[in-house]
């Protein structure tokens, strides 16, 4: 009896660490695995020292406000959207993809976004569509638009800054506008469009040009009524000259 028990536990003992053994290096250095269907909440892609490259998301999952990738904070104010987001060798976030839709009460609201940041900082191109219907109006935007963006910018200083106004927004709107000024000033804040390519709210198709403070100059397009027509503005906003010419 004593034996067989030393037989079964030694048995026992080898079968577990074999099938072990078999578990594990059938996944080690046997290539690409296959799947038909694969249903996950959310992928990190990383390089072989960790840096996360990649990260494709459902909107749980989403990273925000207390997560940190690479080391970094991430956008607490950000919406969780389903998509992915792109990172640097440093780590750094430099561009994403998101998109929502869904129905309301009196329509619908949806979107798309691609973007490509500048190092270090934020969009400087971005692939935009927006579609919102409230009751019979609905309106569908969509254009490819080209952004400046601060030169001392970086997206630690402006989470920092950000919580710093924020406060000081509620607390006192001058103070706040004053500090925004001086953020601008010192090229940490701001950004403006440049160029815009696309169809406007206003069902206009065609090119549009701002200046560096984001005011439009300049627009070249088709209205809804398929007339040509190209507009020049100062930098208040008046039109200075149009084709053709108003009668």
């Amino acid at each position: 009896m004593n034996k067989e028990l030393i037989f079964l536990r030694t048995f026992a003992v080898t079968a577990a660490i074999s099938s072990s053994f078999l578990f594990f290096t059938s996944f080690k250095g046997s290539g690409n695995q296959q799947f038909e269907t694969i249903d996950v909440q959310r992928i990190n892609v990383v390089e072989a020292d960790g840096t996360v490259k990649m990260i494709i998301t459902n909107a749980g999952l989403f990273p925000n406000g207390e997560d940190k990738i690479n080391g970094n904070n991430t956008n607490a104010d950000r919406k969780k959207r389903a998509g992915m987001l792109f990172f640097n060798e440093d780590g750094l976030e430099c561009g994403g993809f998101i998109y929502d839709g869904e129905k309301k009460e009196n329509g619908h609201s949806s979107g798309l976004s691609l973007t490509f940041d500048q190092y270090d900082g934020d969009q400087v191109m971005q692939l935009l569509t927006t579609d919102s219907k409230k009751g019979e109006d609905r309106y569908v935007s969509s254009s490819l638009v080209f952004n400046d963006r601060p030169a001392k910018e970086s997206q630690e200083k402006t989470r920092e800054i950000m919580l710093e106004l924020k406060e000081l927004r509620k607390s006192d709107p001058e103070a706040f506008k004053a500090k925004y000024s001086e953020y601008q000033e010192q090229e940490l804040l701001g950004g403006a469009p440049r160029i815009m390519l696309g169809k406007s709210r206003s069902q206009n198709n065609g090119l549009f040009l701002f200046d560096d403070k984001g005011m439009p100059r300049a627009m070249f397009y088709i209205d809804k009524d398929n007339n040509p027509k190209l507009e020049a503005y100062d930098e208040k906003g008046n039109v200075t000259s149009t084709w053709p010419e108003k009668k």
